[in-house]
């Protein structure tokens, strides 16, 4: 794994298999976890196949969903498919009230 991003308590990073974050999303730290994510997405091939792994993070806002929607127009905009995104609890909860839970490729089982 490459480290992307080590900052007031957010760990972005890289792996074969995509992105990894842990910590807490807020909006002091989103503008800074978009761009080392979407600078990432950017580098891969067209057509590469990327997981987005949230599971570690508990403490959510509407901030880590602003990062989230910001990488998957990233990865559109690249040709990179998002081959699913895996959500911690309180995260998945979080997307399914703001109805953005039919738009993502989730992995509902997968943070267990």
């Amino acid at each position: 794994m490459s480290r992307l991003l080590d900052s007031r308590g957010i760990s972005l990073e890289a792996g074969p298999e995509g992105l990894v974050v842990t910590g807490e999303v807020d909006f002091g730290v989103a503008t800074e976890l978009a761009e080392a994510g979407s600078a990432w997405l950017k580098e891969q091939p067209a057509g590469a196949r990327v997981t987005l792994d949230l599971c570690g993070v508990e403490q959510v806002s509407s901030a880590a969903l602003t990062v989230l929607l910001e990488w998957t127009r990233c990865a559109r905009a690249a040709g990179v498919k998002i081959r699913s995104v895996r959500l911690s609890a309180p995260l998945a909860r979080l997307t399914r009230v703001a109805g953005l839970d039919t738009m993502l490729p989730i992995d509902d089982a997968s943070c267990r």
